[in-house]
């Protein structure tokens, strides 16, 4: 049960907004929430699959802490008034960490492997995040 409502809250988030920018009802506050819902369902997931033993917490650490990094990197850019909107390889990285979830939620084979190839593009898009964005925290 708690795989179907985890992919049908992953499903419905990317219709969301797969509509929403099909429909050109993209707004500031949806460029917020959006990766925010994210974060909440991604994090819940890999907390809650701590306590199953079935990854280890130093991941769970290394993803939020990536997470932590680009959020305070995206309101430093907010308050210069730049958004920052997802890029290719943090997309790329929310759709490995939700198939990853998926897979050890279900305790289908692979999914530590899935889990691993998550957490290598999570930590490289957030480098490319911070590289991209150094110009905001360093100075012009």
């Amino acid at each position: 049960m708690a795989g179907g409502v985890f992919i049908a809250a992953a499903l419905t988030d990317s219709l969301d907004g797969y509509i929403a920018r099909k429909q050109k009802m993209v707004t500031t506050l949806g460029k917020f929430i959006d990766p925010l819902a994210d974060k909440v369902l991604v994090i819940a997931a890999m907390l809650a699959l701590v306590e199953l033993h079935r990854i280890p917490s130093w991941i769970v650490f290394i993803i939020t802490t990536r997470e932590s990094v680009v959020t305070g990197l995206r309101l430093v850019a907010a308050s210069e008034g730049v958004i920052i909107s997802a890029s290719r390889g943090g997309k790329i990285k929310t759709a490995l960490q939700i198939v990853a979830l998926s897979f050890l939620i279900l305790n289908l084979p692979g999914g530590m492997a899935l889990m691993w190839a998550a957490m290598f593009m999570t930590v490289w898009s957030g480098m490319e995040y911070l590289m991209d964005g150094a110009v905001l925290l360093v100075g012009k």
